[in-house]
């Protein structure tokens, strides 16, 4: 009974020919699941230096952006096909920057304005991330003690420095 409910890969790639919206979740699916496995098998990272206080409240934050990129640059050397988006490219030019990524996944481009259209719904309207939570919270102040600490994880974990160009290997890029 139970495994009928669930759908397998397998059924969800046939059922991707009558919906198409199906396909996505097979093809995601199957590439997490290689993401999952390579994880554990081909790239491992000591993180034990990173042992700190976070005495302000952006060391969070930064050690938590700074640990992603750092992943995410140790499978783009060791040959994975994952590929980095500049947020401000995407905000400044999202119908250009859709149709780089769907271009360089060899999908329909034609698919760039239907992308767009999907950033005007807020995907976080229910949480504590939706747009209007977020309009309510005040930039903190950036010191140069707290630039120096936040600089310190980001040369620990080997990300570009605060202040720093923000580009790192296998951005894509409509420039």
């Amino acid at each position: 009974m139970y495994r009928d409910v669930v759908p397998t890969a397998k059924s969800t790639y046939r059922m991707s020919m009558v919906v198409p919206q199906l396909r996505l979740v097979y093809v995601f699916g199957h590439f997490f699941s290689h993401v999952s496995k390579a994880l554990t098998d081909r790239v491992s990272t000591d993180w034990s230096d990173l042992r700190m206080r976070l005495d302000n409240d952006l060391m969070f934050g930064v050690l938590c952006r700074s640990l992603i990129i750092a992943r995410y640059l140790e499978f783009h050397r060791h040959g994975f096909n994952v590929n980095a988006l500049r947020y401000e490219d995407l905000v400044a030019q999202p119908l250009e920057m859709c149709r780089v990524v769907l271009e360089y996944y060899h999908l329909p481009v034609s698919l760039a304005e239907m992308a767009v259209k999907a950033f005007d719904a807020d995907s976080q309207a229910n949480g504590p991330f939706a747009n209007s939570a977020i309009g309510n919270f005040k930039d903190p102040q950036l010191t140069p003690e707290i630039k120096m600490k936040l600089n310190e994880i980001m040369q620990k974990c080997g990300v570009p420095l605060i202040d720093e160009p923000g580009i790192i290997e296998g951005t894509l890029s409509c420039c």
